[in-house]
């Protein structure tokens, strides 16, 4: 029982002085860093492209990235190493396939968000504005108040007569009379003539109002 106490006191105070090592500086930018990520993900890039898919990514990348980052501020090693490192998961991720543009973008933010609270000299209060701004501008930028949002649908056309140039505007009109949308522009992605198909892109406004 003695010996037991004694390394449930050991552990207890290597785990005391490990978080004293750490310091409050740590805590406080850990948890602006998590907010700000909580906030971009949850009420920015959810409510426009309702994608669960990607929020363990989005947050594991973040914490990863801001734990890796704060690590290397801390050691011997130079600021540097931790852009590097921000290098090779850019290239990482542009090698990557079926990731779209804009989930790539906020990759990017969250990653820029998990570099920049863990290097930043700054006190934790001109971090938390520096977060913000980014934040406002991803809002502002994914909101109608900047331009109105085009949305795309793939469909399955099976009249390609009407996908020839001379038929645009028949074209047009027969999926707009299909869909009950207003298109704004239509992109052909491929023609089966074997089953006289055409898979195509559909682009038009989003004038839902959430």
């Amino acid at each position: 029982m003695v010996l037991l106490q004694q390394v449930s006191e050991e552990a207890l105070s290597t785990s005391v002085s490990f978080f004293e090592k750490l310091g409050t500086k740590f805590f406080i930018r850990l948890a602006i860093d998590i907010c700000a990520v909580f906030v971009l993900i949850r009420f920015i890039y959810f409510p426009v492209y309702k994608n669960r898919e990607n929020f363990y990514t989005l947050y594991i990348f973040n914490i990863i990235f801001f734990l890796i980052t704060f690590t290397l501020n801390k050691s011997d090693l130079s600021q540097g190493a931790a852009f590097a490192l921000f290098g090779v998961f850019s290239i990482l991720r542009f090698r990557t396939e079926g990731i779209t543009t804009k989930d790539m973008t906020y990759m990017f933010l969250v990653i820029a968000l998990g570099l920049l609270t863990a290097l930043s000299k700054g006190s934790w209060m001109e971090i938390a504005l520096l977060d913000v701004i980014i934040l406002a501008v991803a809002f502002f930028l994914e909101s109608a108040l900047f331009m109105k949002k085009e949305v795309s649908q793939v469909v399955i056309y099976e009249n390609i007569e009407l996908i020839k140039p001379e038929n645009k505007e028949a074209f047009k009109a027969d999926l707009e009379n299909r869909m009950g949308i207003k298109i704004n522009r239509i992109e052909i992605t491929s023609v089966d003539f074997l089953k006289d198909t055409a898979l195509i892109r559909v682009f038009h406004y989003d004038n839902k109002k959430d």
